[in-house]
């Protein structure tokens, strides 16, 4: 009905008194017993759940590759068109009158911190170096593998992975929880996304399975990065002199590394995310962002500065242009070499990825409602997404350029190529520096990486806490803080044990699945919701909470 106001009232049933005063028990009780139980398995019968999880993973990725790589396309699509409108563009994540919280130095910083900075320290050599030797560029015969005419291609699906895509999926999700939670006053909760579609229903069982969903691809997709993190931080430990014993003779981390790194990173998260938004993740915040600013000069003026800045050039342009292809072309396995190969690249790079950001989204988009009250949609979208990406494709070529191109003039050998994806940007330091200067710089990589991981962990904890608290934004329940950042390390450590990073991926993926599904209902229930409420303005009808 466009004659008459919209839903602003979505009561969700707290307990009053106890334990759980304050929270919906329906949905905080049920979340923690299926992630204890995933813990559980996981440590106790590690065989099993290995081969469970594989067995999963491949079923799935079988059967909904293309519902990943489409589902995404529709999110990009959607954000664009939504910023575009001038008359969606205009609205306010919030009341006429509001005004942002946060200057826009700092609401970046929380943003990038939490969406994508672990990934950008492991990945901005790593990615460019895997898909200079290998994508679907080189499977097809258009470019050569590890050669300069490959340097573009490989720039082109890095930056697919990590630009647009990656951050339509959290804008998504954020300006939905945003416009319904401050426009509307309904919960800053998951289900209040689809109250356009189920109206009340919200209010009951249904909306609790939907904040149980969200609850647990949040802590899933936040064990992956988690995970990748811990890998690098540790590999950073025994480069700085922490010795041998915290990793294996694999290089990969020991018990005792994952142990003592899950100890300073959770601990210190859940003290921050005890501290708030606006103290403990501020804070952290700025600091890794000036870190990474610091990290980026660098590079900048010790790395391969013009062979960078060229590639990002052409990496662009290839990227533009090649946009359309990349994000709706799934290929199939055929039986033949060249499909094989390229839909098993697909399904081990573009799939996971997607899986990735989805299991992230409900945990960075709320966390992007909470602190972008006030900006316009428009606003939002330009800092949520044009921004946070361009950041990613300087580092990734300022950065991961500079390690191609110690590798195409003969100067690094395999020393970058060979070593363990946690290891490069060590790897790379060690052949540019003097092995004094080296190690002073893998300091502060050291440090840059903890402060990131910190205000991952504790912004995720923050966000878990939320939901489970019926959108409760204020830190309450200081002991479910504590149970969170608890289980956090409970799922990356014994994941970490199980089968290392692979199965991380794995749970990762199968989490992302019923959330997907959720985010293209939230699609359709936001536009919706803006069509309606463009009809409601002109027709003079309230559409927004107006605060007593």
């Amino acid at each position: 009905m466009v004659d008459e106001p919209p839903l602003m009232d979505l009561p969700i049933n707290t307990a009053d008194r106890g334990f759980y005063d304050g929270f919906a028990k329906s949905v905080a009780i049920p979340s923690k017993i299926l992630v204890s139980a995933l813990i559980v398995w996981a440590i106790s019968v590690p065989e099993n759940a290995n081969a469970v999880l594989n067995a999963l993973n491949g079923a799935m990725l079988k059967s909904f590759a293309s519902w990943y790589i489409w589902v995404v396309a529709l999110f990009l699509i959607l954000c664009i068109v939504l910023a575009l409108v001038p008359a969606s563009g205009r609205l306010k994540l919030g009341l006429p009158d509001d005004q942002p919280e946060f200057t826009r130095f700092s609401w970046f910083s929380m943003m990038f911190g939490a969406g994508i900075g672990i990934g950008m320290l492991t990945f901005a050599t790593a990615e460019p170096m895997y898909h200079f030797g290998n994508n679907p560029d080189v499977i097809m015969g258009r470019t050569t593998a590890s050669a300069a005419d490959n340097v573009t291609a490989a720039y082109a699906w890095s930056f697919l992975h990590w630009g647009l895509s990656a951050w339509a999926c959290y804008a998504l999700v954020g300006m939905a929880l945003a416009y319904f939670s401050y426009r509307r006053n309904l919960p800053l909760t998951v289900r209040s996304a689809l109250t356009p579609l189920f109206g009340t229903w919200m209010s009951g069982p249904a909306g609790h399975v939907v904040d149980i969903v969200a609850v647990v691809a949040t802590i899933l997709g936040v064990a992956q990065t988690l995970g990748f993190g811990v890998a690098q931080f540790v590999a950073g430990l025994n480069r700085i002199g922490f010795g041998d014993w915290v990793v294996q003779a694999d290089g990969n981390p020991s018990t005792a590394g994952i142990v003592i790194a899950l100890v300073v990173i959770l601990g210190a998260s859940t003290m921050s995310a005890l501290s708030g938004v606006g103290k403990g993740v501020k804070w952290l915040s700025n600091l890794n962002m000036g870190l990474s600013f610091f990290l980026l000069a660098f590079f900048l003026i010790f790395g391969s500065t013009f062979f960078g800045l060229n590639a990002l050039g052409s990496g662009l342009v290839a990227y533009v242009t090649r946009l359309p292809e990349m994000l709706f072309t799934v290929w199939h396995a055929d039986g033949s070499q060249t499909q094989d190969a390229l839909a098993s690249w697909q399904g081990a790079w573009s799939v996971f990825y997607w899986a990735w950001w989805i299991a992230f989204a409900p945990f960075v988009g709320v966390f992007l409602a909470r602190i972008s009250r006030g900006r316009s949609i428009r606003e939002y979208v330009l800092g949520a997404m044009i921004v946070p990406s361009m950041m990613c494709f300087v580092w990734f070529t300022v950065v991961g350029g500079t390690a191609i191109d110690l590798t195409l003039n003969g100067s690094a050998g395999d020393a970058i190529s060979g070593a363990g994806q946690e290891s490069q940007l060590f790897a790379m330091l060690d052949l540019m520096l003097s092995s004094g200067m080296a190690l002073m710089m893998a300091g502060v990589v050291v440090v840059l990486l903890l402060t990131y991981l910190v205000t991952t962990a504790d912004s995720a904890i923050l966000i878990v806490n939320t939901i489970n608290a019926a959108g409760e934004e204020s830190p309450k329940g200081g002991i479910h803080i504590i149970f969170w950042g608890l289980a956090l390390s409970f799922v990356v450590g014994g994941l970490l044990l199980v089968g290392g990073l692979d199965a991380i991926k794995t749970a990762m993926v199968i989490g992302a699945l019923p959330f997907s599904f959720v985010m293209f209902l939230m699609c359709i229930a936001l536009v919706k919701a803006v069509i309606k409420d463009g009809i409601r303005e002109k027709n003079g009808v309230q559409s927004f909470h107006i605060e007593d």
